[in-house]
């Protein structure tokens, strides 16, 4: 029985996809590094500096660790300037509903993200303390498709892996989170979940995880 699911924050909550590309895009250019939107995609769901060594294997030249996290921080610098133009409209079709729908019947609802930004998003779009539990890159050693970040989630809310369900549209928490021994619903361009719908919107959640 599924007492709680558990979201991923960018690309099923809100999309900042675009942020992220822009951000990265800006750093790649000043370094002189090729970057497009098919490798801004490889990114999805993968810790920020896992996505720069993805960044700089378009780099003509080797950087130091010490330089890594210089560029790791410019990137994450241009990133939260680009969300601080975040608003509650930013949140995509269907999410508040379907948030509604759980907790009027009794559904736990948490936040299960990789990104250290996830306060300041959540604040920019009208749901800072909205979710029962949040879970994310400032409580985490391993990002996804290591399942800690949701782990960690599910024992926020006091509730076993077996009766949570996460949200996901990325395939690398897809796999964290049938690495946490939790039902998957994939949505947007995420595969491989127990469940898939194309958006939030168009999906009976509150169906699914009462069949769940």
């Amino acid at each position: 029985m599924i007492k709680a699911v558990i979201f991923d924050l960018d690309g099923v909550i809100v999309s900042t996809d675009d942020c992220h590309f822009k951000a990265w895009k800006k750093m790649a250019d000043e370094e002189g590094i090729y970057f497009d939107r098919e490798i801004n995609n490889r990114l999805r769901g993968v810790s920020r500096m896992e996505s720069l060594e993805i960044v700089l294997e378009k780099s003509e030249r080797e950087y130091s660790e010490e330089e890594k996290l210089q560029l790791a921080e410019r990137k994450n610098d241009y990133y939260k300037q680009l969300i601080t133009e975040l608003t509650p409209d930013d949140i995509l079709p269907g999410v508040k509903d379907r948030l509604e729908e759980l907790k009027k019947n009794g559904i736990k609802i948490a936040i299960g993200s990789s990104s250290k930004n996830t306060p300041i998003i959540l604040k920019q779009i009208g749901l800072d303390g909205y979710f029962d539990a949040v879970s994310d890159g400032n409580n985490i050693t391993n990002s996804k498709p290591d399942p800690e970040v949701f782990v960690k989630a599910g024992q926020m809310l006091g509730i076993d892996s077996e009766n949570c369900m996460i949200v996901e549209d990325a395939d690398a928490g897809i796999e964290a989170g049938k690495r946490a021994g939790m039902r998957t619903l994939a949505v947007q361009n995420a595969h491989g979940g127990d469940y898939s719908a194309e958006n939030l919107l168009n999906c009976d959640l509150l169906k699914i995880v009462s069949e769940g």
